[in-house]
C-alpha cells in the first residue's frame, strides 16, 4: 500500500477519534449500574488509543516517505 494512503488512514483515525472524544454522543443509551460504568471507561479509553494509533501511523509513513526521498536522491547521485 502506498505511504500516502496509509497517512490518510492514520489521519482519519486521529481526527475521527478526537472528534468522538469531544462529542456528546451516547451511542448505546445504557442505563445505570456496572454496565454503564464499563461503557464510560470504554468510551474514555478507546478514542485516545485510536488517536495514538493514528498518530503513530502518520509518523511512521511520513518517515518512510522521507527515507524513500533520500534514497532516490542518493541513487540519482550515482
Amino acid at each position: 500500500m502506498h505511504p500516502i494512503i496509509k497517512i490518510l488512514i492514520g489521519a482519519i483515525l486521529l481526527i475521527g477519534s478526537i472528534a468522538y472524544i469531544y462529542s456528546n454522543y451516547d451511542p448505546l443509551g445504557i442505563g445505570v449500574g456496572a454496565q454503564r460504568a464499563f461503557y464510560t471507561v470504554l468510551n474514555g479509553l478507546v478514542p485516545p488509543f485510536v488517536a495514538l494509533l493514528g498518530l503513530f501511523i502518520v509518523w511512521l509513513e511520513l518517515d518512510e516517505l522521507k527515507i524513500e526521498k533520500e534514497l532516490k536522491a542518493e541513487t540519482k547521485k550515482k
